[in-house]
């Protein structure tokens, strides 16, 4: 049985992972009856937010702890797993993944990028596993490979801003649609925009299950 990293950045989409992108990828994966290894790095939010009413809350949360909640408790600092312990590693959006994983959302292509987030990602490179990256993760992908000496194609969609930035760092950025992904087959990275360009949970589904099952096709 294969075993398949999803690495989560909280709760929520506006300041953690977003919920949708992880559930359709944890069903996804189940149904290809892959064994899923939750993870998150055990590290404070960058904020808080009411998601009823989108104001920023004067409190404080730990990206691991709300990770669990998606994950039903069954969860792993990611500090604790390494490129051995999967054979391949899944990033679902949502804000947290460029405000908590990495400051891409803050500093765009000035950003940096969790440390541990960036040694995983850089142990399955150099290990030819594969990678998959959702919505606004493809960001801190970028910002992983940022002077690599090689250029991966990605995808966040079609928004030409965010999409400068991610060039910016070294990547080359593919327009694509809802429903398609992006695939780089010599370096096992795939991506798709998800509710980059979603306007209900079946348009990102659409894309996120054709993510999944390239994934499992390299596996």
């Amino acid at each position: 049985m294969a075993k398949i990293g999803v690495c989560l950045s909280g709760c929520g989409v506006n300041d953690g992972a977003e919920i949708h992108e992880s559930v359709i990828t944890a069903l996804a994966l189940d149904r290809a009856r892959a064994e899923i290894i939750y993870t998150a790095p055990d590290v404070e939010q960058t904020k808080v937010v009411n998601h009823l009413t989108g104001d920023e809350m004067n409190e404080s949360r730990n990206v691991l702890v709300e990770s669990a909640r998606i994950a039903r408790g069954e969860i792993t600092d990611i500090a604790k797993l390494t490129s051995d312990d999967m054979d391949a590693l899944l990033f679902p959006g949502g804000f947290g993944a460029a405000l908590n994983l990495c400051d891409f959302a803050l500093k765009g292509a000035e950003c940096d990028i969790h440390p541990e987030i960036n040694r995983i990602i850089q142990e399955m490179l150099a290990e030819n596993k594969p990678l998959g990256f959702i919505c606004i993760a493809p960001a801190l992908f970028a910002r992983a490979v940022k002077n690599a000496d090689k250029t991966v194609r990605i995808t966040i969609g079609n928004d030409q801003a965010t999409a400068d930035q991610i060039e910016k760092l070294g990547c080359e950025h593919k327009i694509c649609a809802v429903d398609d992904f992006i695939v780089d087959e010599e370096n096992k990275i795939v991506s798709t925009p998800a509710y980059m360009l979603a306007g209900n949970i079946s348009e990102a589904a659409s894309g996120i299950e054709k993510l999944v099952h390239k994934i499992m096709e390299w596996v």
